[in-house]
């Protein structure tokens, strides 16, 4: 059996979205694509395992044994079971699924809670048609290295973003955004690792490379991370085990209002906090955060109709003495007045904030507004307590029609910035005028605790200059067509029979 090559994976993969285009809308591929790919991939596996099995241990019932099967597949509960079906196959595939996570109790719920028996929308031709699409490529490791496994599973991903457009904001962050966040909290092996709105699951996984890249080993990372949409939190989960990835903790619940990581009533601590959440949230869970629950509101008391700051507050609340995090946010959490006000205020002379990167608008799915990343650490050097350091890195992206991209050397280049910022430190750094610069908290404080970015770092103004011989040719070119186009109009008037 010989590996498939990765384009052609992927190929094949998003064809299966073209079978259900028509009876599933676009922004719901995700809801059955996903399932089935797992579902055939953790089949092909077991098969494969099966097969080794057999090979030591000489016994057709023995290499059935759970010991020798990562995710076990009852009887009867087989892709091929399913697949030799011909009507009522969204039932059959039910129960497959439902045998499969009552079988293994780490994938419950894994499958999520599609409506498989609806055969208005799934008849029994077109999931026929499906199964048989997927029946056609082997999944098995043999067949399909684990990278390659997860990194199609992300092409998808990006795939049903890019379709479902305004509705993907909700369950996708752009991978070069996240690879620019992850470098800058630099994650090592053995250190946890928490997305408190972990949609997919794409920052954990970032992680996950960014550790193996720098050469350390990812199966020590403790992963966890929190999503309220049972569709996507599923979709996570099968995206780190497709990844390879064991050691990890992803559940369903409503972060704000019903945090599921607690220690002895207490929000559980991590090295490293990282999160897209929702922009300005109006029903965010005021009316919980005012019974003060696990310490979240200790900054201040975010408004009743906008969220942004309680996300702020649950991460860094979530950070262990030597943790940091880093946030996408609105641009608004910078310089609104208020409650939000207050709470920057109080962040700003605690000295938590250790740095703001404002990137290029209309990046993000479903909104075109403007977005920042805040970081913020529990500890920070002591010569760089005071100071904040001010990028805008508005202008490094790449524009697109429908939407601007930000490419990995583009997103490498910001994290440079930062970085090099960073290694000097306010004291010995540089200012790059127009791009960063480390702003002092007496600054800040003059303007108010305002952190808008055009306030601290601005491109200059660029003053043309012009010699007198090229401002006087320049003068005597519109003058000739000043004339010509005065003469041209005088004619069209008199041919139009106007007097002049």
């Amino acid at each position: 059996m010989t590996l498939i090559n990765l384009k052609d994976l992927e190929a094949h993969l998003w064809q299966a979205a073209h079978i259900i285009t028509g009876p599933i809308d676009a922004a719901d591929y995700k809801t059955y694509i996903f399932p089935i790919l797992f579902y055939k991939r953790i089949c092909d596996v077991y098969d494969d395992e099966y097969q080794q099995a057999l090979k030591q241990v000489n016994d057709k019932e023995l290499a059935h044994g759970p010991m020798f099967h990562r995710i076990q597949i009852p009887k009867g509960c087989h892709w091929s079971h399913v697949f030799g079906q011909t009507k009522d196959i969204g039932q059959a595939l039910k129960d497959a699924f439902r045998c499969i996570e009552l079988s293994n109790s780490h994938l419950l719920g894994i499958f999520g809670d599609a409506s498989w028996t609806n055969k208005e929308r799934l008849s029994d031709e077109l999931l026929s048609t499906l199964l048989n699409h997927f029946n056609k490529v082997n999944l098995g490791v043999a067949n399909v290295r684990t990278d390659d496994m997860g990194r199609a599973y992300e092409y998808l991903i990006k795939r049903f973003a890019d379709k479902a457009n305004k509705k993907a904001g909700e369950f996708y962050t752009p991978r070069t955004i996240v690879h620019l966040m992850v470098n800058i909290l630099d994650p090592k092996a053995g250190e946890s690792v928490y997305d408190p709105a972990c949609g997919t699951g794409g920052m954990l996984l970032e992680t996950v490379h960014h550790v193996r890249e720098n050469g350390g080993d990812p199966r020590l990372l403790k992963l966890k991370g929190q999503e309220r949409n049972l569709t996507t939190e599923a979709i996570a989960r099968m995206n780190l085990f497709l990844h390879g990835q064991e050691d990890f903790d992803i559940v369903r619940g409503d972060t704000l209002r019903q945090p599921k990581f607690l220690k002895n009533d207490q929000l559980e601590t991590f090295d490293c906090v990282i999160a897209n959440p929702p922009f300005s949230l109006k029903e965010w869970g005021y009316g919980v955060w005012q019974a003060a629950p696990y310490s979240r509101n200790q900054f201040g008391m975010p408004p009743k109709t906008n969220g942004d700051f309680a996300w702020v507050q649950h991460m860094y609340a979530s950070l262990n003495e030597e943790g940091r995090m880093a946030v996408v946010l609105p641009h608004g959490v910078l310089f609104r007045g208020g409650a939000e006000g207050k709470i920057r205020t109080k962040l700003l002379e605690g000295n938590h904030i250790d740095a703001i990167i404002g990137v290029a608008p209309n990046l993000f799915y479903g909104t075109g507004i403007p977005a920042c990343i805040l970081i913020l650490k529990k500890q920070r050097p002591i010569d760089h307590k005071d100071h904040v350091l001010i990028i805008n890195a508005e202008e490094i992206f790449t524009k697109g029609r429908a939407q601007n991209t930000l490419s990995e050397s583009q997103a490498d280049d910001i994290y440079k910035i930062y970085h090099d910022q960073l290694e000097h430190g306010p004291q010995q750094s540089h200012e790059i005028e127009g791009v960063a610069r480390w702003v002092g908290i007496n600054e800040i404080k003059e303007n108010d605790f305002n952190l808008n970015i055009a306030r601290y770092v601005q491109k200059p103004l660029e003053e043309e200059t012009i010699t007198v011989e090229a401002a006087l040719k320049d003068f005597q070119e519109k003058l000739v067509a000043l004339e010509k186009a005065e003469q041209e109009l005088e004619e069209l008037l008199i041919k139009e029979g106007f007097e002049t």
